[in-house]
């Protein structure tokens, strides 16, 4: 247990007048700072020891990872964004990565406090580098709550975010067909 995060939550709450103790949120501060240990506990992490073992597969064609959850935290509020996100790769010499690896590496990758858009470009070269990729297309499309809880309360907007790698940065036809496997119109 993180006795200095426990410590900071309750001078935090102390700081913006609530009386954790009237309220019965005694435990408050215990329960935040485990949940925020949780949420950043991809920071240090690299993706790199993801991956694996490495497999051939059958033919050359492109791979597609759909709609993989995610949640991340903004990192200029401390609040959270979350959506879904799309792989596209060319796998280099026809070897592939076991599906649940792109989960694993997506929560390293956003389990620290976060930008939609760095997390997109950490994804691409996460997969770029990790799987020696001869193309990647990642889509993120998220909602960040920094834009619906304050400010403007832009409820229903969505961002939508995109990184490209090797044979998937031209408009050739890897792109075209990256584009067609996840089911959307290319920009």
């Amino acid at each position: 247990m993180n006795q200095k995060a426990i410590k900071a939550m309750e001078a935090f709450l102390e700081a913006i007048d609530i009386d954790i103790k009237a309220l019965g949120m005694e435990k408050t501060p215990e329960r935040v700072a485990n949940m925020y240990g949780y949420l950043f506990n991809g920071c240090g992490k690299d993706t790199a020891d993801v991956w694996g073992e490495l497999f051939q597969g059958e033919g050359d064609g492109l791979v597609a990872v759909r709609d993989i959850p995610f949640y991340s935290m903004c990192e200029h509020h401390l609040v959270p964004f979350f959506g879904k996100i799309s792989v596209v790769y060319k796998p280099h010499n026809g070897m592939v990565a076991g599906f649940s690896k792109f989960s694993k590496a997506v929560e390293i990758l956003s389990h620290r406090p976060q930008l939609q858009e760095r997390l997109t470009e950490q994804l691409a070269e996460a997969i770029a580098t990790g799987l020696k990729a001869e193309g990647v297309l990642v889509v993120i499309e998220a909602q960040q709550l920094c834009m619906t809880m304050r400010g403007d309360m832009a409820h229903g907007t969505s961002t939508i975010t995109t990184a490209c790698r090797g044979s998937m940065e031209k408009d050739g036809a890897d792109y075209a067909q990256g584009w067609h496997l996840l089911g959307r119109q290319q920009p």
